[in-house]
């Protein structure tokens, strides 16, 4: 409703003191990984140590029988080296000057670095569905660990046809979605007490999931927001033998993941001459009610030396790995049930 001169004459506008986000959406893998960030540590790059054939000495034997001494060389080093992105906030000094009056409602230096901030994690949460093959700047992704060598035929520097057990299931659903078909990916992942501890899908696959399951099977059930803790404040999860499916709409399309996050982490590098990321936010409306935890850093405001402005830059570094690809698992081309 328009007003006259009588009323925009004599009243003055509030603002509210939060800001309402209209453009992210929801980005639940990334949140809980990097809210478990492990600290880097490693030098110029990460190296596991992993098994890729049994010992294959030994045997039956009776008397003087002679026995196998043969040495068994069954480890390979899987390397990984870190990956730097950023965002950069900036304010010209006159606006800056203006919002420092008495009639400052939000903090414009704040709201704006914390948008940088959002906007950052929001690129990374594709980033962590996509893959560095072909942007090799770019972190690794789940298209890079959840593959079985058909499409990304090396992992951590070691060749997938050399070494098998380094490739993850890779299953095409040939269009329809079923539960015997996620049974089949579930067995293939599992081993024993070994099990995936959360489906991922994005919006379409998880109705088509949701329409698979019984009326009295459509239990949701809280997830917690960091890996490995569960219950409070979180996601909403249905339920696959156990585990939590979540939806996350930055997950590759037609896809269903089967995750096991125990062997998923990423390992942060702090940023030189940077400060670390930890604050609460102002804008309402998305996920990220804060952006912190390790990998996240700014430089502080910078005044440039010739402009009346300040610049900053924030920072996120280090890597997105799996040290065992095998524990990981997803169905392609789901378009139907």
């Amino acid at each position: 409703m328009a007003f006259g001169t009588r009323v925009t004459t004599t009243t003055r506008d509030f603002l509210m003191p939060k800001v309402v986000d209209t453009i992210l959406n929801s980005n639940v893998y990334f949140t809980r990984i990097v809210g478990a960030a492990k600290k880097w540590g490693y030098g110029d790059s990460v190296k596991f140590p992993v098994f890729v054939s049994k010992n294959d000495t030994g045997g039956s034997f009776t008397g003087y029988d002679l026995l196998d001494t043969n040495a068994v060389d069954s480890r390979v080093n899987l390397e990984f080296g870190p990956s730097f992105t950023y965002k950069t906030a900036s304010l010209p000094l006159t606006e800056l000057s203006v919002n420092g009056t008495a009639e400052k409602v939000i903090d414009l230096a704040r709201i704006e670095l914390q948008w940088a901030a959002e906007s950052l994690a929001d690129d990374l949460g594709t980033q962590f569905f996509g893959s560095n093959a072909t942007t090799t700047k770019n972190f690794l992704g789940l298209t890079d660990i959840v593959d079985d060598g058909t499409s990304v035929a090396t992992y951590g520097g070691q060749s997938r046809a050399t070494y098998s057990t380094l490739g993850a299931t890779k299953t095409a659903s040939g269009g329809a979605l079923s539960l015997d078909k996620l049974e089949t990916l579930h067995n293939a992942v599992t081993s024993g007490s070994i099990l995936p501890t959360i489906g991922i899908v994005n919006e379409t696959v998880w109705a088509l999931y949701s329409k698979l399951l019984q009326p009295q099977e459509r239990i949701n059930k809280n997830v917690g927001m960091v890996k490995g803790f569960k219950g409070g404040t979180g996601f909403i999860g249905l339920d696959f033998k156990g585990i939590p499916v979540l939806k996350d709409e930055k997950a590759t399309a037609s896809t269903f993941f089967f995750l096991n996050e125990n062997f998923l982490n990423f390992n942060a590098l702090p940023f030189a001459k940077s400060e670390a990321i930890n604050f609460s936010s102002n804008i309402e409306g998305n996920d990220y009610s804060s952006v912190k935890g390790l990998g996240f850093s700014w430089t502080n405001w910078i005044i440039p030396s010739n402009q009346a402005a300040v610049v900053s830059h924030i920072y996120f570094s280090g890597q997105h790995i799996s040290d065992n690809p095998k524990r990981q698992g997803k169905l392609t081309g789901i378009t139907t049930i």
